[in-house]
């Protein structure tokens, strides 16, 4: 029986949350084994090609990002889940760059585990409850996805963008910045082509997942403007 079910590895560097993710699956899946750094996740994954993968974000030997890079490449059809207690906006976002199926914070409720692997099994996304709402409706845009977003911003139009993402006008960003209005305008209209912006709210969400703005510094705007 045990061989149906589905197949998941579990990479994390604390044995005792490896072993307590391990204890928390088994009656649901077949657990092929816990690991302790990326470059072995990547070789067990090779050998035992497991339905799901688990992961870290902050696995040695250099991050879970890096490993999920490699992992994409050499078990493309292995799903990954991380389950980790990073939850900035721009973590959650690079996860889903890398290739991620499904994000799980380590302060979920262990049902959200398991709710997190059959949803990335149906071939669906997956987001712990937890992550706030302006984080969760930034990761579907397409800057998120395996190469949705591969032109770069210069250093101006990331200037630019950021002081447009926290509400400073067309003025203020001039006076800042020390250019013309119009140049402001001009590196506007060019981010919002060159990322494919459609809204002033597309345009914080994309600061918020480059890590351009803080989710504390949108609010603060958000409820000083008129």
């Amino acid at each position: 029986m045990s061989l149906l079910k589905p197949t998941v590895l579990i990479a994390d560097d604390h044995p005792l949350v490896a072993e307590g993710l391990r204890q928390l699956l088994e009656s649901d899946f077949e657990v092929l084994g816990t690991v302790g750094d990326g470059d072995e996740l990547v070789s067990q994954a090779r050998s035992l090609r497991p339905q799901v993968i688990l992961l870290d974000a902050v696995i040695p030997p250099q991050n879970g990002f890096s490993t999920a890079r490699r992992l994409k490449e050499q078990v493309p059809n292995s799903r990954i889940v991380f389950v980790t207690m990073l939850e900035e906006p721009t973590h959650v976002s690079e996860a889903f760059r890398v290739g991620a199926k499904g994000y799980v914070l380590k302060q979920a409720l262990s049902s959200d585990l398991i709710k997190a692997v059959h949803a990335v099994l149906r071939n669906e996304r997956y987001l712990s409850p937890g992550i706030m709402g302006e984080v969760r409706d930034s990761v579907e845009f397409p800057w998120t996805k395996p190469g949705g977003f591969t032109n770069q911003l210069t250093e101006r139009q990331k200037q630019v963008l950021q002081l447009l993402s926290r509400g400073d006008s067309t003025k203020m960003i001039a006076q800042t910045l020390q250019i013309s209005q119009k140049t402001v305008l001009f590196h506007k209209t060019s981010i919002f082509k060159k990322i494919g912006l459609r809204s002033p709210s597309d345009l914080t969400k994309f600061a918020l997942t480059q890590g351009l703005t803080s989710l504390g510094t949108t609010r603060r705007t958000s409820q000083e403007r008129p």
